[in-house]
């Protein structure tokens, strides 16, 4: 054979070795491949703090003086419902009646025996006069008609028992009577609750405590956002020392409708100086999050945010620390 045609095989595999290693070239540039990492994170914002001036806000509950369940004071089945659930009452209001009869009987006999004692004494107090009787009969006479006095009061008394009433003015918030439902003495069936004062109970820190005085204009906010105004009505003496506290009471000043008893609210009260962690406000996503830069590394974090401190900025009241960098959120 011809060197000529022994050197063709030999260019031949040359040839798709060199293809091969350019591929194996062009795969290994792949950034990929070779470990080329994204642009690092850059904190555009930086977590700082600030002396602010601003209301405590603590929360708590709208609530009111006068707010009772009405309980069956004897046992009998109920004979008749007046009252229904948000009907105003008044004092003394027939709300629910049980069967009466016997007491009524009850009642009838008493006062018949009371009468009948009545003439006896009367009569034995005469002859007693006259010395138509011993001392000793006139005394029983006496004594005769002060058991039917008592057992006429006690007949009055078991009758009341059968009428269920108000006990304040106010709304019928709860209603568990039934008609021809046999209760026994003690059974809830009926709660009254009073519309007003509407009341706010909170416990001020020592810190703000002091500054605190009967009569102060204070700010109960609803969960809808509206402001109501209050006023402190009351104040303890003293500062819990377990707590570090001081108890305050406040009287909501003309409530509207939202303003119901058992509402979550926040009172705003009086001016407090503190130090805050604040953040511009752009550095906060709509939904209560921020990018936390660290060594080139982004964390997304969760805040709660407090309120405005000017300057486009916001108070960070947790998850975030003074010095810490922050991107900018994806909105």
């Amino acid at each position: 054979m011809s060197r000529s045609m022994l050197g063709r095989p030999l260019l031949a595999l040359l040839f798709l070795a060199s293809l091969s290693a350019c591929g194996t070239e062009a795969r290994s540039a792949s950034p990929r491949q070779a470990g080329t990492q994204r642009p690092a994170a850059v904190g555009e914002f930086v977590a700082d703090t600030m002396t602010v001036q601003q209301p405590i806000e603590l929360p708590a509950q709208l609530y009111v003086e006068h707010d009772a369940v009405v309980v069956a004071r004897s046992a009998g089945t109920i004979d008749s419902v007046s009252s229904e659930l948000g009907d105003r009452v008044s004092p003394g209001q027939l709300l629910a009646r049980l069967e009466s009869a016997e007491q009524e009987i009850a009642l009838a006999s008493s006062e018949a025996a009371r009468d009948n004692a009545n003439r006896a004494v009367v009569r034995a107090r005469a002859l007693t006069k006259s010395g138509g009787i011993t001392q000793a009969d006139s005394e029983q006479a006496e004594f005769q008609f002060r058991q039917t006095e008592i057992a006429l009061r006690k007949a009055r008394r078991d009758l009341d028992l059968t009428r269920v009433t108000a006990p304040f003015a106010g709304v019928v918030t709860a209603r568990a009577a039934r008609p021809r439902r046999f209760v026994a003495a003690g059974d809830t069936l009926f709660r009254v609750t009073e519309q007003s004062p509407l009341l706010a109970r909170i416990r001020v820190p020592e810190s703000s405590a002091a500054d605190v005085r009967i009569g102060q204009s204070a700010t109960v906010v609803g969960t809808a956002g509206r402001n109501v105004s209050a006023i402190v009505a009351h104040t303890a003496p003293f500062v819990d020392a377990a707590s570090g506290t001081r108890e305050v009471v406040l009287r909501v000043v003309n409530p509207g409708p939202a303003e119901i008893v058992g509402s979550s609210v926040t009172v705003r009260l009086g001016r407090e100086r503190r130090r805050a962690i604040v953040v511009d406000r752009a550095a906060v996503a709509d939904d209560g999050y921020v990018v936390v830069v660290e060594n080139g590394r982004s964390t997304v974090r969760p805040v709660t945010v407090g309120r405005d401190v000017g300057g486009g900025r916001v108070e960070v009241l947790s998850g975030l620390s003074a010095g810490e960098r922050l991107a900018r959120p994806i909105r």
